[in-house]
């Protein structure tokens, strides 16, 4: 690169189609209850999962194919009409009580479909209003569970083609044997990937690679974050 040509950091989008999700045994139980939606008891559906599991993605695409409105659980709008489509509700177990329960009521009424998700069962919300509480016990969860070491190995390289990021294989077995289990590490690892490659002239080298498991393995220690590494002959087969 040319001394006085800058590189420019582009924010990246995720893509959220349904050719982009990886299916696994992990979340395989999470499609079939998606594909039955006139079955789901109550009309409700609760998918719970780690940071990263995929929910946000399933959340896009069962909002597209049901003509869904897609709304963040933080940023509930305030007790108002019933609605008039079904409603996927992401970060649920963060929504504010009053505006979820009144959606939850106002949607059975209308006889509309709700999908929820959040970071675990809803049963296991802390809730203090006693008509959420019953009704978030009575909503059919089905778990995300824990990501394969193929889902993760290709979640990887899924993300740096996004980012249109050439790391040879041996290079990505070497960060997938060391980087913390979760998709969410993996997804980290490769915005870090991105950024770090940007300012070195857009090169993965392997230096950079160590530079990003430094930074991820120490968050992860900050945070107690609990990880079983795989052996790169696991991540092999």
């Amino acid at each position: 690169m040319p001394p006085h040509q800058l590189p420019l950091p582009f924010a990246h989008t995720p893509l959220y189609s349904a050719a982009d999700f990886l299916a696994a045994p992990s979340n395989d139980s999470a499609l079939h209850w998606l594909a039955r939606t006139p079955h789901w008891p109550d009309r409700r559906l609760a998918l719970f999962g780690a940071e990263g599991s995929g929910k946000t993605h399933l959340l896009h695409l069962w909002a597209a194919a049901n003509g869904a409105a897609l709304l963040a659980g933080t940023l509930l709008p305030p007790p108002q009409a019933a609605p008039a489509t079904p409603l996927a509700i992401d970060d649920a177990d963060a929504a504010p009580e009053r505006p979820l329960l009144h959606l939850l009521n106002a949607a059975a009424e209308a006889g509309l479909p709700t999908l929820l998700a959040g970071r675990a069962a809803p049963a296991r919300w802390p809730v203090a209003l006693p008509d959420l509480a019953s009704r978030l016990r009575a909503c059919v969860a089905c778990e995300i569970r824990p990501a394969e070491d193929s889902l993760l190995r290709a979640l990887l390289a899924r993300l740096l083609a996004e980012r249109q990021l050439a790391v040879p294989a041996p290079l990505q077995y070497w960060l997938l044997a060391r980087l913390p289990r979760t998709p969410a590490a993996i997804r980290e690892a490769a915005a870090r990937l991105d950024r770090m490659a940007l300012a070195a002239g857009g090169r993965v080298t392997r230096g950079v690679a160590a530079a990003v498991l430094d930074g991820l393995t120490d968050h992860a220690a900050e945070d107690d974050t609990p990880s079983s590494p795989a052996t790169a002959e696991a991540l092999l087969l």
